[in-house]
């Protein structure tokens, strides 16, 4: 079996869960339970069960009982980047975390569940991954897998992976799973403060050094109150 290319990721677990009301009016995102566990410990069973032996968590909004949830936890090794005193954003909340991570490292959304199709996501990544050429890798879904969505698609992937974005008023066949694996020279001369990592994503298109590839499992968008119900309903039903 190959050899994963990191044994570290960093999961978004900072955001106010705005969508996510009421649910989060008493509790943070990632500790919404859905199909009997909260959101987060799904996202960290996969690395887990992938062979990923860090978990580097950052927290802001209610960040007490998810710090407390996570550090309880033996594997994998969780590590809490704090923005307390100020939310960061995607882009921002990496820059932040960076010393706590090796180069290259995984990156994941806390509000997302998926079912790995004939490899895990991580070693698909890992698979793929060219240090020489690539900034990012993103794990992308058509619009066919992606159990909970409404939008018009993120991204287009040409016969070599790259990716360019959607254009306006335009439809994209490719859905961004929220999983990507990421060198530090995505981060390079970073914005400081809060930035989204579009910011650094369209740099890396520019100079064709952002890449994806397609997930082959299932994967669940879970936004809002309405979506929870709905993924249970799926999973159960098998």
């Amino acid at each position: 079996m190959s050899k994963l290319a990191s044994d570290t990721a960093m999961v978004m677990a900072a955001g106010l869960g705005k969508r996510m009301r009421p649910l989060t009016s008493t509790r943070p995102k990632p500790m919404v339970k859905v199909w009997g566990k909260p959101l987060i410990d799904h996202a960290l069973d996969r690395l887990d069960a992938a062979g990923v032996a860090k978990a580097v968590v950052n927290v802001h909004y209610m960040p007490d009982s998810l710090e407390a949830h996570v550090l309880a936890r033996k594997t994998p090794q969780c590590l809490i980047s704090d923005e307390r005193e100020l939310l960061l954003e995607t882009g921002g909340g990496m820059v932040k975390a960076q010393p706590l991570l090796p180069d290259p490292f995984y990156c994941l959304n806390s509000d997302n569940l998926w079912l790995d199709g004939p490899v895990d996501c991580f070693r698909q990544l890992s698979d793929l991954w060219d240090a020489a050429a690539m900034d990012a890798l993103l794990l992308m879904v058509p619009h066919a897998g992606a159990r909970n969505y409404r939008g018009w698609g993120d991204f287009h992937l040409d016969p070599l992976g790259r990716v360019s974005r959607r254009r306006n008023g335009r439809v994209a066949p490719f859905i961004y799973t929220g999983i990507q694996l990421v060198s530090h020279r995505l981060l390079r001369d970073a914005p400081e403060g809060p930035f989204s990592t579009n910011v650094l994503w369209d740099r890396a298109i520019a100079d064709g050094r952002l890449f994806g590839t397609t997930f082959t499992g299932e994967w669940f968008e879970v936004g809002d109150p309405g979506a929870v119900a709905a993924t249970e309903a799926a999973l159960t039903s098998g």
